[in-house]
């Protein structure tokens, strides 16, 4: 269990920060690589990493032994065999995936009602309502991971706090097989040490760009205020100020809509030569397409996003009349709106694919009960 660093005195009452809600987040550790080390022996205890090939293609998951050399999610296979050149590809069996998925949602069920995944290795949870009489969300979590490992074998590692910002926070913090309790009064503190580059949405361009305005820290993005925030990140403003004082008023969705699944690139240096346009499609395209499997998925339309040299953007998007659940078709579609583009003028600086037009359940805008009897 982690221990929080002593909290500041906060600017909004603790009771009210989470609105008196028990939220837990369970992310699963180094899901389809232990997956596959689960499911063949000879790959247990080894650097594993699925999906991408010796060749080409990019790394969609990484087992901690094949993370200990530096290897991520998302990087390009190549440089992920100079990390490590005992590395073991396996292709993904994302069918496998999504049943062991549904063993886990059906365990979280047991206890709430008020499940919002967020793709097939994660999920929040609204835990308020006691259902299994535990007596705190603190009990509910380890129970919850108790019986994800006697049932699938698998460890799962979970943060439990007041809002999701902090229990999405808190459950990475002691991975893998781990949990994190942040109460109300720890909150601020506990986000105030965190380096901003940890913060869900804050990703390497938003990072980048407060490293540079000098924001490292949670403490340091406290410290900015509201006017300089919104001057420099625009609506995105109101979400980082309310974040780095602990504050989050975000219910749990069950049955929660994506409206797209997909990925973009920035690139170092301006593309205009088709072929590296091509190449980095296709780089979008493994990135994309990850997630899509992930997030299971299936939609009618794909959309390109294309920026300029000069930041001038445009998106570009084609329609089927059945659910696109072949990567490949993905990929030629992708590519087609892409060479209806060409040639470029001056370079190309990002590029994205999406699919969205997804089949999901319709969302329930209900939202869990308020008991704050309920500790942590």
């Amino acid at each position: 269990m982690g221990s929080p660093l002593p909290s500041h005195s906060p600017d909004t009452d603790p009771s009210a920060i989470g609105h008196g809600r028990k939220i837990i987040h369970v992310d699963m550790d180094a899901f389809y690589a232990s997956v596959e080390q689960r499911d063949d022996p000879a790959l247990r205890g080894k650097p594993v990493a699925v999906g991408g090939s010796r060749a080409r293609g990019v790394v969609a998951a990484a087992s901690y032994e094949a993370r200990a050399f530096g290897v991520r999610s998302a990087m390009p296979s190549v440089t992920a065999l100079r990390r490590c050149s005992e590395l073991v590809f396996v292709p993904p069996r994302f069918e496998v995936y999504r049943e062991v998925s549904g063993q886990i949602r059906a365990i979280f069920a047991r206890y709430t009602e008020w499940i919002e995944p967020l793709s097939l290795d994660e999920a929040y949870l609204d835990v308020t309502e006691d259902r299994a009489g535990l007596g705190s969300a603190t009990a509910i979590a380890n129970a919850i991971r108790a019986a994800i490992l006697a049932e699938t074998g698998l460890t799962a590692s979970a943060g439990v706090s007041y809002n999701k910002f902090i229990a999405k926070l808190a459950s990475d913090q002691n991975k893998p097989n781990g949990i994190c309790v942040i109460p109300p009064s720890h909150g601020e503190s506990f986000v105030a040490g965190l380096p901003v580059k940890r913060f869900h949405g804050v990703g390497p361009v938003t990072a980048r760009k407060m490293e540079a305005l000098g924001i490292l820290t949670g403490q340091d993005l406290r410290d900015r205020p509201l006017e300089f925030l919104q001057r420099h990140f625009g609506s995105y403003a109101d979400y980082l100020f309310g974040a780095a004082r602990g504050i989050d008023h975000r219910p749990v969705r069950a049955h929660r809509i994506a409206k797209s699944v997909g990925a973009e690139r920035t690139f170092e240096n301006d593309l205009s030569d088709r072929d590296a346009l091509h190449a980095a499609l296709d780089r979008v395209v493994d990135a994309a397409w990850t997630r899509i499997e992930r997030s299971g998925a299936a939609g009618r339309t794909v959309t390109l996003k294309l920026r300029h040299s000069d930041f001038r953007t445009i998106t570009r998007a084609r329609s089927t009349g059945q659910p696109i659940i072949d990567r490949a078709l993905f990929a030629a579609m992708g590519r087609e709106l892409l060479d209806q583009q060409l040639p470029v003028v001056g370079g190309v600086r990002l590029l994205g694919l999406t699919l969205s037009g997804l089949h999901h359940r319709e969302e329930d805008d209900t939202t869990p009960p308020i008991q704050p009897e309920l500790p942590l």
